[in-house]
């Protein structure tokens, strides 16, 4: 039986345009497993991610079509990410080699047909499922005429997509800035909307939302900006930080930091 339900996309790090949509796309359960805790709207389960309270074992499934593998140094980084700002010590990956859709392009309900079919992790117990699924393909809301392209979107409280294709074709623009620099900024600004950064199915301590561009913090500088929205792209934005000497990849605002310490996070 299909079931409906909404999907609450945000499209994150783009290059230009907008960061954020409403969808609708179907999801099938056929199996058996109970997947309810996984289907529910971005942002909602920023609690459970952050704490222990109610899951104290992360369980991460990375799924990526064969030869589209994220770096070990970006997954290195978001282990490490993942242990810095929450409470799981329990951390567990698990990959899976998928073929080849053979799409020039994904829509969103492709990705989450995808993910219905090929899925295995699901909340269990006192684990928390995360899927990622890094795609071949890139998304059919890119504009490459208009310079708009997608390099990652959550799309459910425990859903992502990284378009690495995508991904490598923007890092390899640059003579500064790598894969590996562009896979960790993408994967680290998408969890944070899963964290329920900014006012995602949370409330700021602060109010720090950007009003032009919904779901983003208006401090310059912080992983959640939307610095597309104010003329810039995430790789002149990493450009300009490393030529300054700084991180490339941007960290989290202070106001971002209260918000996560009010949900449970460090």
């Amino acid at each position: 039986m299909k079931k409906k339900i909404a999907l609450y996309v945000l499209t994150g790090l783009l290059l230009i345009g907008g960061c954020s949509k409403n969808s609708d796309v179907t999801s099938t359960n056929s199996t058996g497993v109970d997947k309810s805790g996984n289907l529910l709207t971005t942002g909602i389960s920023a609690s459970d991610f952050l704490s222990n309270d109610k899951f104290d074992k992360l369980l991460i499934e990375i799924a990526f079509v064969a030869g589209f593998q994220p770096s070990f140094e970006a997954m290195s980084n978001f282990e490490n990410f993942l242990r810095e700002r929450t409470f799981k010590e329990n951390i567990e990956f698990r990959y899976t080699t998928l073929n080849s859709p053979f799409e020039e392009t994904l829509t969103l309900e492709e990705v989450d047909n995808l993910e219905s079919e090929n899925r295995n992790a699901y909340n269990e117990g006192s684990t928390l499922a995360l899927y990622i699924y890094f795609a071949d393909a890139p998304s059919d809301s890119d504009n490459e005429a208009a310079g708009t392209v997608t390099l990652g979107a959550v799309y459910r409280n425990t859903s992502m997509v990284i378009y690495e294709q995508t991904v490598r074709n923007l890092a390899n623009r640059s003579n500064t800035i790598r894969v590996e620099d562009v896979e960790t900024a993408t994967l680290l600004h998408e969890t944070g909307h899963l964290f329920g950064l900014v006012a995602l199915s949370t409330t700021p301590v602060n109010d720090h939302e950007d009003p032009d561009a919904e779901n983003h913090c208006n401090v310059a500088g912080c992983l959640m900006r939307a610095e597309l929205q104010f003329g810039t792209s995430l790789l002149k934005m990493m450009q300009n930080n490393a030529s300054k000497g700084t991180a490339v990849v941007p960290e989290f605002d202070a106001e971002c930091l209260l918000d996560l310490q009010k949900y449970g996070g460090r």
